[in-house]
């Protein structure tokens, strides 16, 4: 699934599932542009892809921030040979918190970067594509579609970015703008890597019908489906990678 010459935005690039994302586009031949607020780590990236034969644009942007996304996408245009043909939607917020006890500015906190910060920018792709076509990806989660205790903001906000990726789906498919959603499972990170090893990780591990966490490999070939031709008939489309976990026993 070569992306030879696409140029391709992912948002959220400094750390975690962005940055393995942006490396993985950029071994397919896209020339990814990285985004994210620590600049100082999207320059390290860019290094570290071009040291490995890639081409890759560090650019700040702040999802949150309709100014700076606009901004963003002007040096987007300014930066780049090529039109934009890829939106990969990935900057997002978790926070662990009650939700008897959340306040409004821990639920916009949540809220403001995993959905509307996802429009923001799918929208500022759209009007990028338009006339040419492409891809966008957004970076969901299966607790868009299940719960679970302590993440009730979290849940609503990637319940809402499947249905927007289907809102959007519709709208733009007239414009030959593809919109699917990725719908991570638990996968094994930096960040989660402890919990995983706890006696309550090991619990919620147990309950994966797999009776294992995903890496963050598993999700390669999925992104590279939906971002490439080869989905070219699939549209408002979610893909669960969960190893079975949204087909599990109650």
């Amino acid at each position: 699934m070569e992306l030879n010459g696409k140029v391709t935005l992912v948002t959220g690039a400094s750390s975690g599932l962005g940055r393995h994302f942006a490396t993985v586009l950029a071994a397919q031949g896209a020339i990814v542009v990285v985004a994210a607020r620590r600049e100082s780590a999207l320059a390290a990236l860019a290094k570290e892809i071009a040291e490995a034969g890639g081409h890759c644009i560090p650019i700040g942007m702040d999802v949150t921030d309709p100014a700076s996304v606009a901004a963003a996408f002007a040096r987007i245009g300014q930066a780049v040979p090529a039109p934009l043909s890829i939106v990969v939607n990935n900057a997002g917020v978790a926070h662990t918190r009650r939700a008897i006890d959340m306040s409004p500015e821990d639920w916009q906190d949540v809220l403001a970067p995993n959905l509307t910060g996802a429009f923001l920018v799918a929208q500022h792709g759209a009007r990028a594509m338009r006339g040419g076509g492409g891809s966008i990806v957004n970076v969901a989660s299966i607790l868009g579609e299940r719960v679970s205790k302590g993440l009730a903001a979290y849940a609503a906000s990637k319940a809402g970015l499947i249905q927007l990726t289907k809102a959007l789906a519709l709208e733009w498919a007239p414009l030959g703008i593809r919109v699917n959603a990725l719908a991570p499972g638990y996968i094994e990170t930096d960040l989660n890597r402890d919990f995983f090893a706890s006696d309550a990780g090991k619990r919620l591990i147990a309950r994966i019908p797999q009776r294992r966490l995903g890496q963050m490999g598993d999700l390669d070939a999925p992104l590279l489906l939906l971002c490439s031709d080869q989905s070219r008939y699939m549209t408002g489309s979610v893909i669960a990678v969960d190893g079975g976990h949204l087909v599990s026993e109650l």
